[in-house]
C-alpha cells in the first residue's frame, strides 16, 4: 500500500492505525505513571522521571506506587515496556500473506527469539495499556 506523502510500501491502514494506538496509549500510560509517582512523592521531578527509558522507571514505581498498592502496577508497567520495545525495535517485512507488517526478535540474552507483530500482538499490547490506565486511575482514587 502507498500514500501519496511516501513511495515506500506501508502495511495497510487497519495495521497502522493499530501501531500508532498502541503508541499513543502507552505514551498516555507513561505520563500517568510519572504523574502518579510525584503525586504519591512529591520529591520527584517531572523533567528527571520524564528524561528517563520507560523501562528505567521500575525502581521509581516500587519505591512510590508498589509502596502504596497491592495492584501489581509495576509488573505490568514491565511487561508493557518489553512488548512496546518490541514493537519500536521492530523492522518491516513482508508477511507470507504479502502484506507488509512489523517483525521483531527478543534479545540474544532472552533467546535471540523472531516473531511477527501480528494485529492480535497489538490489540493485546493496547488492551494490557487499557487494564493499566483503570489500575492507576484506582490508585489515583478517581
Amino acid at each position: 500500500m502507498y500514500e501519496n506523502y511516501t513511495r515506500q510500501s506501508l502495511p495497510t491502514k487497519e495495521y497502522r492505525e493499530l501501531v500508532g494506538t498502541a503508541l499513543c496509549v502507552f505514551n498516555s500510560n507513561n505520563g500517568f505513571i510519572i504523574e502518579n509517582i510525584i503525586k504519591t512523592d512529591n520529591s520527584y521531578d517531572w523533567y528527571d522521571l520524564i528524561d528517563k527509558e520507560s523501562g528505567r522507571l521500575k525502581n521509581d514505581i516500587s519505591k512510590t506506587i508498589s509502596q502504596n498498592s497491592n495492584d501489581n502496577i509495576c509488573e505490568l508497567f514491565s511487561e508493557i515496556v518489553e512488548m512496546r520495545n518490541r514493537i519500536i525495535h521492530s523492522f518491516r517485512i513482508t508477511s507470507e500473506d504479502g502484506e507488509q507488517i512489523l517483525a521483531t526478535k527478543t534479545l540474544k540474552r532472552d533467546g535471540n527469539i523472531q516473531f511477527h507483530i501480528i494485529k492480535e500482538y497489538l490489540k493485546e499490547f493496547i488492551k494490557k495499556n487499557e487494564e493499566l490506565n483503570y489500575l492507576l486511575y484506582r490508585y489515583r482514587g478517581y
